[in-house]
């Protein structure tokens, strides 16, 4: 779907990652059951693990999609997860779900070393570290 300004859904998606978690200081993830994070596989094979650059929008999905429905939201601080998780990912194979948002859960998935390059001169910045959700 494209938006009144010309970007897709999953672009300003995109965007509004890019801006809000740094600024946040945190991202969210879902946990299932069993306490594993939660990285779906997608129809080509690969998996993707989801990110929120907000915690509103990690439960709007909860709610939204029957799938997720109970799924435990957590959060860690945005420096930690680029400098420790984002590199795990890469070693792992698993892309990066994008502010995932609709009845589906979709959006972009983006490769972890795209991820680290979008936030290339931030590692050091400092960012408010609020208790984990």
């Amino acid at each position: 779907m494209v938006g009144r300004h010309g970007l897709t859904v999953s672009a300003a998606h995109s965007a509004a990652f890019r801006s809000e978690a740094p600024a946040a200081g945190r991202v969210w993830t879902l946990l299932e059951n069993d306490g594993s994070y939660i990285a779906p596989h997608k129809p080509d094979g690969s998996r993707a693990m989801p990110f929120w650059s907000l915690r509103s929008r990690a439960q709007r999905v909860v709610e939204q999609v029957p799938a997720y429905n109970g799924l435990e939201i957590v959060s860690m601080p945005f420096d930690q997860w680029l400098r420790d998780f984002v590199p795990w990912l890469a070693e792992q194979g698993v892309l990066i779900g994008v502010n995932w948002s609709g009845e589906r859960a979709t959006g972009y998935d983006v490769s972890p070393q795209d991820m680290l390059g979008w936030f290339t001169g931030l590692e050091g910045s400092s960012s408010p570290t609020a208790a984990i959700d």
